[in-house]
């Protein structure tokens, strides 16, 4: 397989210029529903905020926590005026009340099925536990409704070389056509190139003169630093 193809959007995105917006506890509180976000989902310690920080060479953007499913919060980050990153409650793990789980499933179902921009997800397995009941959940519901999907093998650092490529290997045999599949590592940086390059495909899809105007939008915005607040905690 040969390496993947420069993409125009990498000459005008700088992940690096990422920026947080706000957090979310339900659909009305989402910013508008215009232009294309991609979403981040995973099981509370499958390393969803440590992927995004990778990926947008921030360490503090998406805030890491050593309590799995800490929050039930929509965090949302913008690459552009119409294009962003959410990252999404992590599942299980969370020492809450049943009626807040049930309310966080609810919501998550509200954005899922209610939001329009979303045109991709990333969800983010651990290598050494895939697939579980709610990886092949969110598998089922993407290929139901034909929403692209892409999978991180996260902590891909865990297992040697050899052990990493055939987990991988695995996976893509069992996962239904369309949806595709990496291995990852915000520790010793494997798969960073390939995660953005997916990311800018789905963006670029929805948004396909984003790449022309997104430099001199960033040239002509004074540079963003962490929001006061800040993104509430998250799971490694």
């Amino acid at each position: 397989m040969t390496g993947p193809c420069p993409s125009p959007f990498e000459v005008s995105v700088n992940f690096q210029q990422t920026h947080f917006i706000k957090s979310a506890a339900r659909l009305s509180d989402c910013p508008p529903d215009t232009g294309a976000e991609i979403a981040f989902c995973g099981r509370s310690n499958a390393g969803k905020s440590s992927a995004i920080n990778e990926i947008t060479s921030q360490r503090k953007l998406a805030r890491t926590s050593k309590t799995p499913g800490r929050t039930q919060l929509i965090n949302f980050f913008a690459l552009a005026a119409d294009a962003r990153l959410v990252d999404l409650p992590g599942y299980g793990f969370a020492r809450v009340p049943d009626k807040v789980k049930d309310d966080w499933h609810r919501n998550l179902d509200s954005y899922l099925r209610g939001r329009d921009s979303l045109v991709g997800l990333v969800l983010l397995v651990d290598i050494r536990h895939p697939l579980k009941a709610f990886d092949e959940m969110m598998i089922r519901w993407c290929t139901d409704r034909q929403m692209p999907l892409h999978i991180l093998l996260t902590k891909a650092d865990k297992l040697s070389n050899g052990a990493r490529q055939s987990v991988l290997l695995k996976l893509r045999r069992q996962l239904p056509a369309g949806v595709t599949s990496q291995l990852f590592s915000a520790l010793i940086h494997i798969g960073i190139e390939e995660a953005r390059e997916v990311l800018t495909a789905r963006l670029l899809a929805r948004l396909p003169a984003l790449d022309q105007g997104f430099q001199d939008q960033m040239e002509s915005e004074e540079p963003v630093g962490q929001h006061e607040a800040g993104p509430v905690k998250h799971g490694p």
